[in-house]
């Protein structure tokens, strides 16, 4: 696409909107791979070491509220501002705060009211990090802002809504050398932490194949309609059609295989969806006629599924599906040449069996018949840090937020890689703005950007850290 700027190309081009989202999208990642940032390589960067990490957070709605107790009563931190639409919101977690410990948290800075005044507390208060857990299409500008002023963003998933806004952090991580992580807290999950160790250990042979999944019913959010996830998600389910939630499935996955850290690397995706019916089903059964549920034209099909190809070949399926009545499950299975590893629930069959279990493949084994296998395996970071969780009374989804949060600290105080890397957010997240554009091309497969610009196949695999 060479000599083609974008005013020409809208001018000339009787493309669909699609299409014309689709070719501009892909020009401006094709350049963005072959321009540098001007900056340097954060696949294994430690920054300097804090002994104090003083963090802001914006958006202490149900997750933000979560996020500013638990990092409050980690050791090392100073919780320092406070920014939210809503005033009852920022009163209530500065409270919070100061039950943990009044000491450390005593001087909270309190911005709400203004949906702008997050960009005056980052100038004023010069957090070291920034917890950011908002409405998704906020994400990516709250991220670029906050490294931009000197902080290390911390954002909620997915990292960003679109490619070019993943460029834009990628590129300003590397020029500000400040992190964006994406907090994926399902990596510090029990059983993900169990297999990550197993295939690090080579217990499964040679990967080939994982399922990904968020599978987890979410109508009843419709009900959040001023304030709450539902008040804007519900829009983007009305208006995008793809896999627009991909990560909690797909992170764990993706570390088992090593993506995007040295040995492998995304490749392709095709995607197709469902009709979509189910919303508007719930709304025409729960809602008035002239009810703005009722107005909204739902173009995204109630399930997605989506296919990965890796640089090695191998597989990836990842599906989506908030809508549909069925048990919650992310899938997180994980096949190799010598066994596969799946959840819900937790089973496990390997060639020759399973120690204490079963002497073949042909069936699972599953609960206390993997006593042997944890005590073998358990990862020794959920050992360590689910003492530390049990300790402090602090825990959610089982304890894996709480780990996730204290490895970020720990690694800000000790001079240590995050275990998820900006460019990891970005592959992960760009499943959704790849899939609605292989959706609606009848399944044409995409190429996915390489954030890394090569490096990925200099980054250090990701280490059973203990």
């Amino acid at each position: 696409m060479k000599n083609l700027n974008r005013r020409n190309f809208i001018k000339k081009s009787s493309l669909t909107a699609t299409s014309l989202y689709t070719a501009i999208n892909l020009a401006c990642s094709e350049e963005n791979e072959k321009t540098s940032s001007g900056g340097k390589y954060m696949g294994d960067y430690a920054a300097p070491k804090l002994e104090t990490v003083r963090i802001a957070v914006i958006g202490v709605g149900a997750r933000g509220s979560g996020h500013i107790k638990q990092f409050a009563a980690i050791e090392g931190t100073e919780i320092v501002a406070i920014a939210d639409l809503y005033e009852d919101l920022v009163d209530e977690s500065v409270r919070s705060c100061l039950q943990i410990d009044g000491k450390r948290h005593q001087n909270i800075s309190r911005y709400f009211g203004d949906e702008n005044l997050w960009k005056k507390m980052l100038v004023d208060v010069k957090p070291d990090a920034v917890i950011i857990a908002t409405n998704w299409n906020n994400h990516a500008k709250m991220s670029i802002e906050s490294m931009k002023n000197g902080a290390h963003a911390f954002v909620e998933v997915p990292i960003a809504v679109t490619v070019n806004e993943m460029w834009e952090i990628v590129n300003t991580s590397e020029r500000t050398q400040k992190h964006c992580m994406m907090m994926e807290n399902v990596n510090y999950g029990r059983e993900e932490l169990l297999y990550l160790n197993l295939c690090r250990k080579g217990i499964i042979g040679d990967l080939l194949h994982a399922e990904a999944a968020y599978i987890h019913e979410l109508r009843f959010q419709m009900e959040e309609q001023e304030r709450g996830t539902g008040s804007w998600r519900t829009h983007h389910y009305a208006k995008r059609n793809g896999n627009l939630y991909p990560t909690h499935g797909l992170g764990p996955v993706a570390q088992y295989m090593n993506l995007s850290r040295g040995e492998d690397q995304f490749n392709t995706i095709v995607s197709f969806s469902t009709p979509a019916i189910g919303r508007k089903l719930y709304a025409q059964k729960n809602y008035a006629k002239g009810h703005k549920w009722n107005n909204l034209d739902y173009k995204g099909g109630d399930l997605n599924t989506s296919i990965i190809k890796t640089n090695l070949g191998r597989t990836i399926m990842v599906q989506w599906d908030e809508t549909s009545p069925r048990p919650y499950s992310r899938l997180n299975l994980i096949q190799g040449t010598k066994g596969t590893l799946a959840g819900y629930p937790t089973r496990v069959a390997l060639e020759g069996g399973v120690p204490g279990a079963n002497k073949d493949h042909h069936t699972w084994a599953q609960g206390d018949q993997l006593e042997t296998l944890y005590a073998k395996y358990e990862h020794p970071l959920f050992k360590r840090i689910g003492n530390l969780r049990e300790k402090n009374h602090v825990g959610d989804h089982g304890g894996m937020d709480f780990i996730m949060r204290y490895r970020i600290i720990e690694c800000l105080r000790e001079w240590m890689p995050l275990d998820q890397n900006v460019y990891e957010g970005c592959f992960w997240s760009a499943v959704s703005p790849l899939s609605e554009v292989s959706v609606a091309q009848g399944g044409m497969p995409q190429k996915f950007p390489d954030f890394t610009r090569g490096a990925w196949s200099k980054t250090n695999p990701l280490e059973i850290v203990s």
